[in-house]
């Protein structure tokens, strides 16, 4: 994360914590929102190639979580998060992608006055 939103944080009084690996945080974890590494946030190639497969959710990764936990992704994926992890229970992302559907549906319905 880039220092200025660090401090910018900061300046706000909200405590943050920085993690470089999922392993370290995911047994304490209660929802886990999941991103796609973004190639083009990057100042370069070798930086996201450094960082690309640090962050990918599979089903021995989660060996450590909480069995209540949830993981959540705007979707679509890439590789961030292996495929074999879709029926796991804590897998909520499709349900979440059917729950953003009716949102927008009831949005549009809002603004167009129906």
């Amino acid at each position: 994360m880039p220092d200025s939103v660090k401090q910018f944080i900061q300046s706000k009084g909200i405590h943050q914590e920085e993690y470089s690996n999922l392993e370290d945080i995911l047994p304490q974890t209660d929802v886990l929102y999941m991103t796609r590494i973004q190639k083009e946030r990057f100042a370069s190639e070798a930086e996201y190639q450094k960082v690309k497969g640090q962050f990918i959710i599979t089903p021995v990764l989660m060996t450590n979580a909480k069995k209540r936990m949830i993981v959540m992704h705007p979707l679509p994926r890439v590789d961030e998060i292996s495929t074999d992890f879709d029926t796991d229970p804590r897998a909520v992302y499709f349900r979440q992608s059917t729950n953003g559907l009716y949102v927008r549906m009831a949005l549009l319905a809002s603004v167009v006055g129906q």
